[in-house]
């Protein structure tokens, strides 16, 4: 079976790859938790982040944008002594800030998702890779994310990390051609299947 190059055998990594890496998402909590782990894998590899999701979880109350709105800053403290997670002061506070941020679009544009897909005009886009030399690191819609999320009060929001998340998110069909899994994403977005 031919995956992407970038997959490795770590089985979270397969898992991730084979169920979710691609997949259009359009619940507004999920695309809320990939967001933050976006943004808390920068500068490490994604396994990193992967391996401890389930740690982020709890210590960020299930990602819940409302909750994390309201940290304190011993709760702050107290997330910077969880050895499950990075203990990054800027990440963690950089989850706080867009938990702000994330409620005043979904104010303005009705949900997260929308404001996401808006981006992309609402319709993934199909790319047609053969090999990941090909893969850009940023695109034009990337930075033109990078910037409007700036400029609503996003944090760790690089044009590099959110075309990352624009992949995983399915935003982007950036599965390689040979991939088993880009027919199965294309399929998907033809039948408006999203997660």
């Amino acid at each position: 079976m031919e995956r992407c190059g970038w997959v490795t055998e770590d089985q979270v990594y397969l898992d991730y790859h084979d169920h979710e890496w691609g997949r259009p998402m359009k619940d507004d909590r999920e695309l809320f938790e990939l967001l933050c782990l976006e943004g808390a894998q920068a500068g490490l590899s994604w396994l990193t982040i992967l391996k401890r999701r389930k740690q982020y979880k709890e210590a960020f109350d299930q990602f819940d944008p409302s909750t994390i709105a309201g940290y304190s800053d011993e709760k702050i403290e107290e997330l910077l002594q969880n050895e499950g997670i990075i203990r990054n002061r800027l990440k963690i506070r950089s989850v706080v800030k867009n938990a702000k941020a994330y409620q005043a679009v979904v104010e303005q544009y009705g949900s997260f998702s929308s404001y996401i897909w808006s981006f992309v005009d609402n319709q993934p886009i199909i790319n047609h890779w053969t090999c990941l030399s090909e893969v850009p690191s940023q695109t034009e819609e990337s930075r033109m994310m990078s910037r409007e999320m700036k400029k609503d009060g996003f944090s760790f929001v690089g044009p590099t990390i959110c075309y990352a998340y624009m992949q995983s998110a399915g935003l982007v069909n950036d599965h390689l051609t040979g991939c088993f899994c880009y027919q199965e994403v294309n399929q998907l977005i033809e039948k408006g299947e999203f997660r």
